[in-house]
């Protein structure tokens, strides 16, 4: 009788510890609708362009895309090409949006900032990577209805804020990556000062609707700062002090 008692009594601890640790443990939501689409994606539309980062594919063929795009376009949701979203704002390619993510060479500990939520896209990608993902949307009816599909999707780890990401988010910097999903006419200086050095940032640079340069800047440990042009793209424009 006694041990039972013990036993018991044990038993009544260990459940709340255990409980608390699952809870703490987040892990990236599975899905299996339209798995077959996300697979051929990843085989014709970026292993033959050499996007060869096992995370970034993984991520890829993980994220349902087409549960981030408005519903009349989710028959096209993993075709090579972007799709619009409203409100004058598009989400990229699969493959550019592949490009970007495998540029940050990103580790599963990194605090990641993205100027630009969209659909929710590209950061739900990056949730497949790290739980350290924080993003800025200009478009309040854009970014509200981004964190609600997130959520709802399971992508808790997500942090949306409505803001002018021309300023990032220094209540949580510095940033061990930075990914501007929209062009800006130059680097703005607050997402520099924000960076970690040894971090990136990859943006897109130049006119509004016009072809622009995908640059990928980085910060060396001294803090001194080098560019790179890495390949054209078109991309809507930045708003905000950006356009300034």
């Amino acid at each position: 009788m006694k041990a039972k008692f013990i036993t018991l009594f044990l038993s009544l601890i260990l459940i709340p510890v255990l409980i608390f640790a699952q809870s703490d443990d987040w892990s990236p939501p599975n899905f299996s609708e339209r798995q077959s689409d996300r697979n051929r994606m990843v085989e014709d539309q970026l292993i033959p362009r050499e996007i060869n980062d096992q995370q970034v594919l993984d991520a890829m063929r993980e994220t349902p895309r087409h549960l981030l795009v408005p519903e009349g376009n989710r028959s096209r949701a993993y075709m090579d090409s972007p799709l619009p979203i409203g409100h004058g704002q598009t989400i990229s390619q699969p493959y550019i949006v592949a490009f970007m993510t495998q540029i940050l060479n990103l580790d599963q500990g990194d605090k990641v900032l993205e100027i630009g939520t969209g659909s929710g896209y590209q950061a739900a990608v990056l949730s497949h990577i790290t739980q350290n993902v924080y993003s800025i949307e200009i478009i309040e009816a854009l970014g509200n209805r981004a964190e609600q599909d997130l959520e709802e999707l399971g992508y808790t780890n997500v942090n949306v804020k409505i803001d002018d990401g021309y300023y990032g988010w220094e209540e949580h910097a510095p940033f061990d990556a930075i990914i501007v999903t929209a062009a800006a006419g130059h680097i703005p200086t607050p997402l520099v000062q924000q960076l970690k050095p040894g971090g990136t940032i990859v943006i897109p640079i130049g006119g509004p609707y016009q072809t622009q340069t995908l640059m990928k800047v980085t910060k060396s440990e001294s803090g001194q700062v080098q560019t790179e042009s890495l390949m054209a793209v078109r991309f809507v424009p930045m708003t905000g002090e950006a356009q300034n």
